[in-house]
């Protein structure tokens, strides 16, 4: 646990200047995300020296650990003062369960003006929004130029081309793509992509929503194209065991080419100045490449707001938080673009900020796309979503069928109507 030192300046926060204590619970350990947590440690030390009464609290823990987290401390009406939450799906128990407290009085109070139009009403569930989202992501593919030099290859735009690519690399004893699948989002993400390709943007949508079905040809055919992968050994050795944090080194130590990830990422190739140079400068990105015959745009990204603070409506310190989150929300839009190169989900001037080219080059693909699909895990509901994951560690095992595999997500959605 990390507490917030108190400053000595004048409460602006609380009149009766009596003392405040609120937990905060994130997701940015210091290691895997220093960017973001040096930011938040100097986000709280700022908020403590104007409000010298209150102190935060903080405990961190990685993306899996919070979630499990979170579920046990919402079982036990223990949540933090402020934690952070995920869009649609991810809320829904919480908010059902009365957890999460209304925070329309602070888009109402001015701030709903800041944030870019769309990513707040994700957070929205009945026209009440329950979390403000930080961060508006799209995943790319990152690759290793100075690799693909040396096998002279292009970034593929088709993904016959991307294929050739795949297989030149492991000819050659290079793994094509760092993955690790141990955490299911990140091959989730894969199967979308090649959904949203075969069947164009609204097709794993609607069979989510249930004006479609899994059992679309062509998210079937996605499911295929996901075995014929695993089948070319494009991802590197024991990637269903390893966490995406693990699967991160060997992308990392320039022993894997590619590395499908959000945006959020692109602080390591940017601004990190834990990682060299030498291979911040070696990295590039290309959108996922188009299918021959698939109805996809190239334009086309998984991705949208990513995590988001929510205030527990239990807190015995409400307003406090409110306010903290106010601030938090303020503040990390002016600092996540300067000093992590972060995306956030409130607007930004970049006209007079000096950034790193690929920042500007993901910016641009943001502004240009033509759509962006929300992650499907976040799409369903919980236990639905538990299901899916599930199902595409399996997929990406080969221990279950596409047919199957479709099969299965059909059943968890009739049995959650």
């Amino acid at each position: 646990m990390l507490a917030g030192c108190s400053g000595s300046e004048e409460s602006s926060t609380s009149s009766s200047g009596e003392k405040v204590t609120i937990k905060l619970m994130h997701l940015w350990p210091s290691g895997s995300s220093k960017q973001h947590h040096m930011i938040v440690e100097d986000i709280i030390e700022e908020y403590v020296k104007e409000n010298s009464n209150v102190t935060i609290e903080t405990e961190i823990l990685s993306n899996e650990q919070y979630k499990e987290k979170l579920k046990v401390l919402a079982a036990s009406n223990e949540l933090p003062d402020v934690g952070m939450t995920w869009a649609a799906g991810f809320l829904e128990p919480y908010v059902d369960g009365d957890m999460f407290a209304s925070l329309d009085d602070l888009l109402d109070g001015g701030l709903g003006d800041s944030f870019i139009s769309g990513t707040t009403e994700a957070y929205a569930i009945d026209g009440t929004t329950y979390g403000l989202p930080l961060e508006l992501n799209i995943a790319p593919i990152y690759y290793n130029k100075k690799i693909f030099d040396e096998y002279s290859l292009d970034a593929p735009q088709t993904y016959d081309d991307f294929v050739k690519v795949v297989k030149t690399l492991v000819e050659n004893d290079v793994a094509p793509i760092a993955l690790g699948n141990k955490d299911r989002w990140t091959g989730s993400m894969w199967y979308m992509y090649l959904a949203d390709r075969f069947g164009g943007p609204q097709t794993l949508t609607n069979a989510i929503n249930r004006t479609g079905t899994f059992e679309d040809p062509a998210l079937v055919k996605a499911a295929e194209e996901i075995q014929k992968l695993v089948d070319m050994n494009a991802f590197v050795k024991g990637f269903n065991g390893l966490s995406n944090d693990e699967a991160k080194g060997p992308f990392m130590n320039e022993q894997a080419a590619m590395y499908l990830m959000g945006s959020w990422e692109l602080p390591n190739y940017t601004t990190n100045e834990d990682v060299p140079q030498e291979f911040r400068d070696s990295i590039g990105f290309f959108k996922f490449p188009t299918v021959s015959g698939g109805k996809g745009d190239i334009n086309s990204f998984v991705g949208g707001p990513g995590v988001g603070l929510f205030v527990a409506e239990n807190s015995k310190v409400k307003k406090e938080a409110k306010e903290f989150v106010k601030f938090f929300v303020e503040k990390w839009g002016e600092r996540s673009v300067t000093d992590a190169g972060v995306i956030p989900a409130t607007k930004v001037d970049t006209s007079s900020i000096d950034l790193p080219q690929m920042y500007i080059d993901v910016l641009n693909e943001l502004s240009n796309a033509s759509n962006i699909t929300l992650y499907a895990d976040v799409q369903m509901s919980p236990s639905v979503a538990q299901e899916h994951l599930n199902m595409i560690q399996s997929l990406f095992g080969q221990q279950i069928t596409p047919e199957d595999f479709a099969k299965k997500h059909e059943e968890a959605l009739e049995n959650d109507q």
